[in-house]
């Protein structure tokens, strides 16, 4: 059984193309497919998957890990090399290509022949010419520009607070953390190799779901927060007025995003009356609320790799790792001090 499961997990996690082509050869002929169908489905030669299957007959698992050995001279030039890289970081929808979406090794090599950039030449060949052009194949990620006019207002406020929190004030970095429902979370724990420790698997998510707002002192580093049903502007202002009253006589500056709750007119009112000023992230900036590095910690070390049954068991875990989290804490300073976050004058257009 574990055997049968190794091509498949390989499959899916080896970064190597080669490494990866030769499983899905093996997984496929587990399958009972026949070598033309794999074939078709590879665009590759019949006899590089006989070979690969029999080199797995012969030698199992270590069959499928590429051994590089010297080869003849290069006879591509450097100039023709470059431009395959330039090739490989286009997409086909610049060629008017719409059957797919990216390259594939194959499908690159038999464009640079239809554009005349180079002869036939091998996948692997085409693999190191990109490794070697530093071209490698990515996931693809998403950028959202912020829309604030104030973005760097709004940016250079919340950076004072954090350098210099004002005389007779406090700095209170304020979020909401969720929804923190019942289930299976995977996570990383010391075990045998090739032994994961396993969860159970379901899709069911019983007893509803949990909200926490939570609020980070600065001058101490210390966390607070509670844990509700629900993160309405009602929810939202008795954490404010957990905040007053912990602190009397200070002026609090509130650092918060622009969810609607942190912005109703009551909530506001109530602020204002109150000596408390909600300073506002700018759209699209919640990675300047210092609050979401803990919640980073919070997720890694009391959430990931379990598994409670109850809201109960699992916001218990929560306080233990609070209450051992306040013990080690000191004083937040020095935020993203070598960040070029600090040297904009205008909001960002595209991903640094």
């Amino acid at each position: 059984m574990e055997e049968g499961r190794k091509p498949q997990r390989i499959s899916r996690t080896a970064k190597d193309p080669v490494k990866l082509r030769r499983a899905i050869v093996v997984l496929m002929s587990a399958q009972g497919q026949t070598v033309k169908d794999i074939t078709v489905l590879l665009q590759g030669g019949e006899d590089y998957v006989r070979d690969v299957i029999h080199a797995f007959n012969e030698r199992g698992f270590d069959a499928l890990d590429p051994k590089w050995s010297g080869g003849h001279p290069g006879t591509i030039s450097d100039q023709v090399r470059e431009h395959i890289c330039l090739i490989a970081r286009t997409s086909p929808a610049d060629w008017k290509i719409t059957a797919f979406s990216a390259w594939s090794l194959s499908k690159l090599a038999d464009h640079l022949v239809k554009q005349k950039v180079t002869g036939a030449v091998s996948r692997e060949t085409l693999r190191r010419i990109l490794q070697e052009g530093k071209v490698s194949w990515k996931t693809t990620t998403t950028w959202k520009a912020s829309t604030d006019p104030e973005f760097i207002a709004k940016t250079r406020r919340v950076l004072a607070l954090y350098d210099t929190p004002p005389a007779g004030g406090r700095v209170i970095c304020v979020d909401e953390f969720g929804p923190l429902n019942l289930m299976p979370r995977k996570g990383k724990a010391w075990g045998p190799m090739r032994r994961p420790r396993r969860l159970r698997a379901t899709s069911n998510r019983y007893d509803g779901v949990r909200q926490m707002l939570a609020a980070l002192d600065l001058a101490t580093g210390k966390p607070y927060y509670r844990i509700r049903p629900r993160k309405r502007w009602r929810e939202f202002l008795d954490l404010l007025k957990a905040l007053r009253a912990r602190w009397p006589g200070q002026k609090l500056y509130v650092v918060l995003d622009s969810f609607s709750p942190h912005k109703h007119a009551k909530v506001r009112t109530w602020a204002t009356d109150n000596d408390i000023e909600l300073v506002f992230l700018p759209a699209c900036g919640s990675w300047l609320n210092w609050i979401e590095a803990e919640f980073a910690a919070l997720r890694y070390f009391a959430l990931n790799g379990t598994d409670h049954r109850s809201h109960d068991e699992q916001n218990a875990a929560i306080a233990a790792y609070v209450r051992r989290r306040n013990t080690h804490a000191e004083p937040k300073t020095n935020f993203a001090p070598d960040s070029p976050v600090r040297s904009w004058t205008d909001r960002p257009a595209k991903a640094a």
